[in-house]
């Protein structure tokens, strides 16, 4: 019993504080036990679990829908059980944090801070968003989030990027809702995926006088495009990096929904 409300416990507080605006969230998090807070995010209220529960933890599920309700867009979605060693949840917003698209300080910079927002960026039609925490590495957790598009809309969403991340090295400010974070040292990291493009990069986030190590990979997979973001919830200033098995788990339930 004392497991499942660890693990319960545990989901939470990493999909809490995994929401793509969770760098620019002015709550404080808590981190592993005596460990630094790190930023926190839109939906729950922190980066932050107490403990890294067991590989044979049971999470709670993504809430179910009838097949014939769920968009098909939802049944691409990560979900529990998806993953040996990592724990999956279901993204509840936050009304505590802030909502929608956070403005850049610099026009080019605009496609990163939209990244950090309620969806990718403003084209985007529909988004569902998971947490992945990881039973394997203390700390990591990984917000998810599959968004559809317009196919043409998602190819500019990606040279978007690709632009930004080469003009946005030395870094930018974002405010959402009268909130500001900061981004720096903006650098491309090479990461293999299955999908047709992808654009990686790491940043070091701040806000409210924290600041935390991030990782991000978006990825297109014809008019779909998925959006990774990790960070040690456990340490905010080491490094994260998003694991190859999420990735590659996530695009492949979007090749078998069709």
């Amino acid at each position: 019993m004392k497991a499942r409300s660890t693990a319960r416990t545990w989901t939470r507080k990493a999909s809490v504080a995994l929401l793509p605006a969770l760098l620019l969230a002015t709550t404080g998090c808590g981190g592993a036990p005596d460990g630094p807070a790190a930023p926190d995010a839109k939906a729950p209220a922190s980066p932050r679990p107490t403990a890294t529960p067991s590989a044979g933890s049971a999470a709670p599920a993504a809430p179910a829908s009838p097949k014939n309700a769920a968009s098909k867009l939802e049944r691409s979605a990560l979900e529990p059980g998806d993953l040996d060693g990592y724990q999956i949840s279901a993204q509840n917003k936050n009304p505590n944090a802030p909502s929608g698209q956070p403005q850049a300080d610099r026009k080019a910079c605009q496609p990163l801070a939209d990244v950090m927002g309620d969806k990718p960026d403003p084209a985007a039609r529909e988004t569902v968003n998971r947490g992945v925490g990881s039973q394997k590495q203390v700390g990591l957790a990984v917000s998810a989030s599959v968004s559809s598009y317009a196919e043409a809309d998602a190819e500019r969403l990606m040279a978007r990027l690709r632009d930004a991340v080469a003009e946005c090295g030395t870094g930018f400010s974002a405010t959402v809702q009268k909130q500001t974070g900061s981004y720096r040292d903006v650098k491309p990291l090479a990461y293999k995926t299955g999908g047709d493009e992808n654009v990686s990069w790491t940043t070091t986030a701040t806000a409210a006088g924290v600041s935390a190590q991030v990782h991000l990979v978006v990825v297109r997979h014809g008019a779909t495009v998925v959006r990774l973001m990790a960070l040690n919830v456990a340490d905010a200033a080491k490094k994260a990096q998003v694991p190859q098995e999420v990735a590659d788990k996530q695009l492949d339930k979007i090749r078998k929904v069709g």
